[in-house]
Order: structure tokens, then C-alpha cells, then sequence
């Protein structure tokens, strides 16, 4: 009798211990009921726990930790947890809200405490009189009403195919001062619950983040429009030279070579406008013209206005400020530029839909 239930107690503790620890489960019913077995047979199942008791339970991994608290925080209350709180106080009661929804008095004022249990807060004060919100579930309803209503429009814009979001729009300077307002003032008025996110850039840099997914929809030079992209011709703009009047007297109309000698102020280096400038004036002079690059079309006017040099600049961006009293130098037929060829375009794999809507209202805003 050597090896009776006392022995198997007594040597297998730690057996017992890795049982509960593994299984989750109390070992005591099983302890009783090998009690109650002869002891030849309890010995062996405490010979093989002593002899090789189970592995300890690993440690969760990082990622199996993090996943069972966005479970918890997800879980912590639901749309029907809200649902019954709104009945409850809408109806007056526990018993006028099971009369309403057609759930059992029991089940919702299990469902509020195990509620109220998961989120440690008190949602109801409850006394003789009824049930009434307490401050933290008066401020739980109100977050919630707004939960409910961002999901009916979410729904509703889904399912009704409202065009809705953000929209990462690229856009050159030139068009930032003449089509973009014209176009974004349409796109307002067909989908209003669409949103903007607007980058001005150069043309180059925009392609750049149009092939890398940073913009959605992008306005730029056609000669830097990827091959990748679909692309919509926009409506040429023209340029012109301009002069302020006070700082300058240029013979007119101006030949080539009466403007070469001249400093100039043009777009960025690298830029289709600025290439062209230079090729158009430095063969005619033993060192290149003296021209200088903005990609600021902003300060290309302050620049001509303050009589730093004459300048390339668009026409309807020169129409559109008055007060700088620019004058637009008459040249000879070799010395005009050529207008300048936009496109509008986006990557149909990613945002066909809203790339043909921007370019249908762009088109109609001119």
C-alpha cells in the first residue's frame, strides 16, 4: 500500500501543476476519481507524470499578444450593445425595452453588465424608481449615436455609388492659377463628399509620385506624362514676354537679339519652357543668355514687376494680376514662344473612375 493515493498527491505536484497550467481546467475532479481507483492503477498514471510531466505552455509570441488585443479592444462593445442601451433609455426601462425589441428582460440586463463588466464602467445607476444614464454612459450614447451615423453613410455612399473620399491631385503652377479652381468648383458641384488633397510641383516630380502611387490624378507638361499613364490633352496655354515698363525700353517689335542681352526669367532649368528659351537665344551669343529659372510662377512676376529681368509667363496668369501692371513686349515672328501642352492623367489600374471624372470636369471648366 506503499504507493496509494497519498503517494501519487505527494509525488507528482508538479505534474498536477503543468495539468492545470496546459489543459486551463482544474485537476481536482481527476485527482478524486484516481482515488477512488485500486492502487495498482493509480500508481501508473502518477509514474508516468512523474517520470515525464508535460512541457510548460510557451510564451505567446509578440504577434499572437497583439492580435488578442485588437480581438479584446474590437469586442469590447458592439452596435447591438448600442442598440439596447438606446431602447433602454428610449422605452424607460429594462422591462419597457424587452417589451419593445422582443429580447427577454434577463438577456438585456445580462448583455449591459457584461458590458459594463468589459469596459469597467458604469453605464446605468440603478435604484427603486428605474434605471437612468449615468454621466460616462451619457457620454458612451453620445459617441455611439455618431458611430451609427458615420456607418449609415458609409453604407449609404457604398451602396447607392456616391463618390466619395480623398483625391491626391497633382497640378502644375501654370494650371494651379487658371483651370484648377474652374475644375475643382465643378467636381464640388457633382460630388460633394469628395475631398482634396492638393500638391503644386514641377512636372517631373509629379510624374514621380503618380508611378508611386503618392497622387491620384496629376496636370503636367505632356512631355513628362508617363508612358504608363492615361493621358487627356488640356487646351495649349500661351506665353508671352513680358516687361515692366518702368525698368526696361525694349525696341519693339523685339527682335531675338534685342532680348538676348537681356536677363531672363523663365521656368525652372530642366523644364520644356526653360529649354526652349535657351535654344532660342544662345546661338545668336558666344556665352549662354542669362537665364534664370523659377518654379515659382509667383515669384517669376515679382521678379518681372520689380525689374530684375523680362519674363516668359502665361497669359492668363498675367490677366489674372491686374496690379502688377506688366506689359507684353511685341516681338518678331521668330522670337514668340510656343504654347505650352498640358495633359491630365492617372493610372488606370489604380483610379480610372476618379481619373475620368477630374478629367471630364477639367474639360468642362474651360
Amino acid at each position: 500500500m506503499t504507493g496509494g493515493p497519498a503517494t501519487l498527491g505527494a509525488n507528482s505536484d508538479r505534474g498536477w501543476r503543468a495539468f492545470d497550467t496546459v489543459s486551463g481546467r482544474s485537476s481536482r475532479p481527476l485527482k478524486k476519481r484516481l482515488r477512488q481507483l485500486p492502487v495498482s492503477l493509480s500508481e501508473r498514471p502518477s509514474a508516468r507524470l512523474a517520470a515525464a510531466p508535460p512541457p510548460p505552455p510557451q510564451a505567446p509570441t509578440c504577434r499572437l499578444d497583439a492580435a488578442r488585443g485588437a480581438a479584446k479592444r474590437w469586442s469590447m462593445f458592439g452596435f447591438r450593445d448600442i442598440f439596447i442601451i438606446q431602447a433602454i433609455v428610449q422605452h424607460g426601462g429594462f422591462r419597457a425595452a424587452s417589451d419593445a425589441t422582443g429580447v427577454a428582460q434577463s438577456a438585456i440586463s445580462r448583455r449591459v453588465r457584461h458590458l459594463e463588466d468589459r469596459m469597467k464602467i458604469t453605464i446605468f445607476e440603478r435604484d427603486g424608481r428605474g434605471v437612468r444614464l449615468t454621466a460616462v454612459g451619457r457620454r458612451l450614447l453620445e459617441e455611439a449615436d455618431t458611430l451609427i451615423t458615420q456607418r449609415d453613410r458609409i453604407l449609404e455612399e457604398l451602396t447607392q455609388n456616391i463618390m466619395a473620399g480623398v483625391v491626391r491631385l497633382g497640378v502644375a503652377e501654370t494650371l494651379s492659377h487658371t483651370v484648377l479652381p474652374l475644375m475643382l468648383t465643378e467636381l464640388r458641384r457633382r460630388h460633394p463628399l469628395l475631398r482634396f488633397e492638393i500638391s503644386v510641383d514641377t512636372s517631373e516630380q509629379m510624374a514621380r509620385m503618380l508611378m508611386a502611387d503618392q497622387l491620384d490624378v496629376v496636370m503636367l507638361l505632356r512631355d513628362q506624362a508617363p508612358r504608363e499613364a492615361t493621358v487627356t490633352p488640356l487646351p495649349p496655354v500661351s506665353l508671352g514676354w513680358f516687361v515692366s515698363a518702368a525698368h526696361f525700353t525694349i525696341p519693339q517689335p523685339a527682335r531675338v537679339e534685342d532680348i538676348a542681352d537681356l536677363p531672363i526669367v523663365t521656368f525652372p532649368k530642366g523644364s520644356l519652357p526653360h529649354r526652349q528659351v535657351e535654344a532660342l537665344l544662345s546661338p545668336l551669343r558666344r556665352q549662354a543668355a542669362a537665364v534664370h529659372g523659377s518654379a515659382s510662377l509667383a515669384t517669376m512676376l515679382l521678379l518681372v514687376d520689380r525689374g530684375f529681368g523680362i519674363g516668359t509667363i502665361p497669359h492668363d496668369l498675367v490677366a489674372g494680376w491686374p496690379q502688377m501692371k506688366l506689359q507684353e513686349l511685341h516681338v518678331a515672328t521668330e522670337a514668340r514662344l510656343p504654347d505650352l501642352e498640358f495633359v491630365i492623367g492617372y493610372l488606370p489600374d489604380r483610379n480610372e473612375k476618379i481619373g475620368r471624372e477630374v478629367t471630364s470636369a477639367a474639360l468642362a471648366s474651360h
